[in-house]
């Protein structure tokens, strides 16, 4: 022990020599760092048996759960109770937290001694007096006038399934009370509290004093995640990821563990460290082979340890002549108070010897010194002990956050931590040995316990409102199956309008006929040339389709990238530009000079006359081209070839994205004959019998009709469940009031949905500590793609931070959480709205053909849908509830904007030739 060498230079060779046969008469009792390190590893093997559910009932460290889920952010405010039972008195204390940043607390308190007779009593007497106390505090500072939340400090091992409930497992420090243990202690105070009467509280939290240490002195350092008491017990707590908790629901977040390390050990992994003194210790106590750490390390054991070991001592002759006095063979007469008056700096060895005179001792002067070591010896085992176990804890920590170094805060109290004169030193010394790579700030307490549950109380109060507020602002977006069922009944209603003559001009689904008459049926061949325009960028490729025995698509493609300036400019300017990028794709392959049959994907909505005739309805995704709605968008194509004048092009069909994917996936799959976009944009294609499609001649046989379901809603028909949070997405939008039903479910408008409840709810407090930054003032700084990285359920809270730091959004975790369960319930509602659509898709089809049940394949593609953790899983679930008597597969589609639209143009050059 290098902390004991400076004694050696402090004393004569005879005084020296008295101390080496003190080191050696305790040397069990010394312990190196590597014995140290050992112990160390032990209680960290121990802190994961607690965790796992499979270990824990084994388990001698008991990692309680405390439900403390939050540390304090100094937003915490308002009056609060607070009641500590922990040792022979009981503390009553009024809490009053500072409003407005102010950081302030102000308490006033009385304390209560409890006799012995209730403490060894009936419990139902001890939850007596402790209500009779507090209503006598509560008459004395005229607290009565309204209802006042309380929290209760109850220091002994407690199994919680909740904040405000914990069901006794043992006593401790010397508590007896009968009919307690097995019993929830919350309920047990409100029915004495109910029984006293004339007192109007609201329990809220029971902790433990370790839990009381961490929320007090995390109130005034927000880095503060550990606690530990070292005074009549000792006991440790601290921040886990509630992912490593097996003993309560949920992995999102953290939650305070109450190690109850008093019990390390009671399984044998500590017996080469236990001495003989420890033995004869543990065997005269209340609960012989229970909490051997807590023996070792706490004041209510280490004066009685100092005791027998003088009394070993003399019986060898090597104290006071080998004479001990009645009054030192007196179980508890040397008390830790003496300890640490002996091991004062100054006055030590005075003090050694008027206390050893008051044991009816008559000690020399090498006696004294002697003594004094002794007390240095077993009060420094207590401190590596202590920082043995902290070490482990620490390193958990660290591991957890996956950092290579820890700055943290320890909140510290227990009258051996706060009375002893060498014993934070002590303990903070080992801990920086053992943990190097932890740089440690050790705090003490100033209020204890009381304002420590005081927090917790707050804490609890201000969650609990604000999960409050969070449920209602999200309550909008989270749809009631008879709301989804009216949205899919709705659907159904303007699929049919968009269909019929008379009111497909007003339909909000406008049903759109795509002349494409057929799905590919196996025989397609040749080589064509496909365009595909649905978003920032712009693709043209070749494509070319083998058939027979050897089936196989084989495609070349280049991306070109399509400005803004250019996206919301003239319509030359667009068409200029993709002509431009045609050319190029062309000497790129060395076609200039080869005319193939092109099929163009142009992913908007727009009207059809013919398979290669095609009006434009409205602009969607940022587009905002002039002059462009309401033209052909072949006829402009073609106009901005015959300005450059380099090539010719044979256009044979256009199409949308979304038909493109249904015939990709039909090549493969026969079944498939809905296709499905669910990315940027959102919208629905599907096989519909002619005899329906009222706005085309013909009844026989089949065509593709392309929903444009984004449009849902325009008319009004959806305005129940239009948040307040869509329309002011909508009003920013650069087409106000028009596809309502995309803008709730897209990729291009959830991330902006999130940001104004993020916004929202910062707003009013409940995020970020209500500031709003500029970054998330700024629009589109949260796309899409956040939400899927945020809900994935492969990371961690502290990687949801960094990506929110990233935002220039300083979070906390708590912060983390409420954003995670915001992406969550907005993407959601957006799965569940596309499978409602879906469904009445569906179901129209089956009735269409009459049929009881109907087998059918939907091919799908899309970014949220192939990105996103959740969308694709809740789509399908919502579908098999609202259309029960389908039987739906979503196949992924193989790029069907470039694959699908070569076999638009060869399924139309097929029928062309049979006309």
């Amino acid at each position: 022990m290098l902390g004991l060498r400076w004694l050696f230079s402090k004393f004569s060779k005879p005084q020296n020599e008295q101390i080496k046969k003190v080191d050696s008469f305790l040397d069990a009792m010394r312990l190196s760092d590597e014995q140290l390190q050992d112990i160390s590893a032990h209680f960290q093997a121990e802190m994961e048996k607690g965790l796992s559910a499979k270990s824990n009932e084994t388990a001698t460290v008991k990692m309680l759960p405390t439900h403390v889920l939050s540390t304090p952010d100094g937003s915490e405010k308002g009056d609060f109770l607070a009641l500590n039972l922990g040792s022979s008195s009981l503390k009553v204390l009024q809490v009053k937290v500072s409003e407005d940043g102010k950081r302030k607390v102000e308490m006033n308190s009385h304390t209560y001694p409890i006799p012995d007779g209730i403490i060894n009593g009936r419990g139902t007497d001890l939850f007596r007096h402790v209500a009779e106390s507090l209503k006598d505090f509560m008459e004395k500072n005229h607290i009565n006038n309204r209802k006042t939340p309380l929290g209760f400090t109850f220091s002994f091992p407690c199994r919680q399934s909740k904040l405000d409930e914990g069901v006794l497992l043992s006593w401790s420090k010397n508590y007896k009370a009968r009919g307690v243990q097995g019993v929830d202690v919350v309920e047990s105070l409100r029915q004495a509290i109910n029984r006293t009467g004339g007192m109007d509280v609201e329990v809220l939290a029971l902790v433990n004093d370790t839990v009381g240490t961490m929320m007090s002195c995390g109130y005034d350092d927000q880095h503060c995640e550990v606690g530990v008491t070292v005074g009549t017990g000792t006991n440790a707590c601290y921040m886990e990821e509630l992912r490593h908790i097996d003993l309560v629901e949920g992995d999102e977040g953290r939650m305070c563990i109450s190690t109850e390390w008093g019990a390390f050990g009671d399984d044998g992994v500590l017996n080469d460290f236990i001495t003989d003194f420890d033995r004869e210790i543990d065997a005269a106590s209340s609960n012989p082979g229970k909490q051997l750490f807590e023996k070792m390390v706490s004041g209510l054991y280490m004066g009685e340890l100092v005791r027998i070991v003088l009394l070993k001592m003399i019986k060898k002759g090597l104290l006071f002549e080998g004479r001990a006095s009645d009054t030192l063979r007196t179980k508890g007469i040397f008390q830790t108070k003496h300890i640490a008056l002996i091991e004062e700096d100054k006055e030590g060895l005075k003090n050694t010897k008027e206390i050893l005179v008051d044991l009816d001792l008559s000690p020399s002067e090498e006696d004294c010194i002697a003594v004094q070591h002794v007390c240095t010896i077993v009060s420094f085992r207590s401190a590596n002990l202590c920082a043995a176990a902290l070490a482990a804890i620490l390193t958990r920590i660290r591991h957890n956050h996956k950092r290579k170094t820890l700055r943290t805060t320890v909140g510290m109290d227990g009258t051996v931590y706060r009375t002893h004169p060498q014993y934070p030193k002590r303990l903070q010394e080992v801990v920086r040995r053992l943990v190097p790579d932890c740089h440690v700030r050790f705090m003490l307490s100033e209020s204890g316990s009381g304002k420590g549950v005081a927090m917790v109380t707050a804490v609890a109060q201000k969650l609990a409102i604000q999960r409050q507020q969070i449920s209602e602002t999200l309550a909008a977006f989270k749809l009631s199956l008879e709301q989804l069922q009216e949205v899919r009944d709705k659907m159904r209603m303007e699929m049919e309008r968009g269909l019929r003559k008379d009111t497909h001009s007003t339909a909000s689904v406008k049903m759109l006929p795509t002349y494409v008459y057929s799905i590919p049926d196996g025989t397609e061949t040749g080589k064509y040339l496909a365009l595909d325009l649905g978003g920032t960028n712009f693709r043209v490729l070749v494509v070319n389709i083998q058939s027979g025995l050897h089936k196989s698509v084989h495609m070349d493609n280049k991306i070109y990238t399509v400005p803004q300036e250019i996206m919301q400019g003239t319509r030359e300017e667009l068409f200029d530009h993709i002509v431009q990028c045609i050319s190029d794709f062309l000497d790129y392959m060395g076609m200039k000079n080869t005319c193939l049959p092109l099929g163009f994907t142009f992913s908007f909505p727009y009207r059809q006359t013919e398979i290669d005739k095609g009006s434009l309805v409205c602009w969607t995704k940022g587009f905002k081209a002039t002059d462009c709605e309401g033209n052909d968008v072949v006829d402009m194509l073609k106009e901005a070839i015959k300005r450059r004048n380099e090539f010719n092009l044979d256009i044979v069909a256009v199409m949308n994205d979304t038909v493109g994917t249904m015939m990709t996936c039909a090549y493969e799959d026969h079944k498939c004959e809905i296709g499905l976009i669910a990315g940027t944009g959102s919208n629905v294609c599907y096989m519909e019998d002619m005899r329906n499609i009222e706005t085309v001649e013909g009844d026989d046989g089949q065509m593709c009709v392309n929903t444009e379901w984004g449009g849902f809603g325009e008319n009004g028909c959806i305005d129940d469940i239009w948040t307040k949070f869509d329309k002011e997405v909508d009003e920013e939008s650069l087409n106000v009031g028009k596809q309502r039903f995309e803008k709730m479910m897209s990729g291009m408008y959830l991330g902006e949905i999130v940001r104004h409840i993020l916004i929202d709810l910062t707003r009013h407090g409940l995020l970020f500590r209500g500031h709003i930054t500029d970054q998330l003032k700024t629009r589109g700084i949260f796309e899409t793609k956040f939400l899927s990285q945020i809900e994935s359920d492969r990371l961690a809270l502290l990687q949801v931070r960094s990506i929110l730091r990233h935002l220039g959004l300083d979070s906390t975790c708590d912060d983390s959480i409420i954003v995670k369960e915001v992406c969550g319930t907005v993407s959601r509602r957006a799965a569940q709205l596309c499978g409602a659509g879906m469904a009445a898709v569906v179901d129209k089809i089956r009735e269409n053909r009459g049929l009881d049940h109907l087998d059918i394949t939907v091919g799908v593609d899309g970014t949220l849908y192939k990105l996103h953790p959740h969308f694709s899983q809740i789509l399908k679930e919502t579908v098999r509830v609202l259309a029960p008597r389908c039987d739906v597969t979503f196949v992924l589609s193989e790029d069907g904007s470039g694959k699908g639209s070569a076999l638009i143009t060869t399924v139309a050059q097929q029928r062309y030739s049979q006309m």
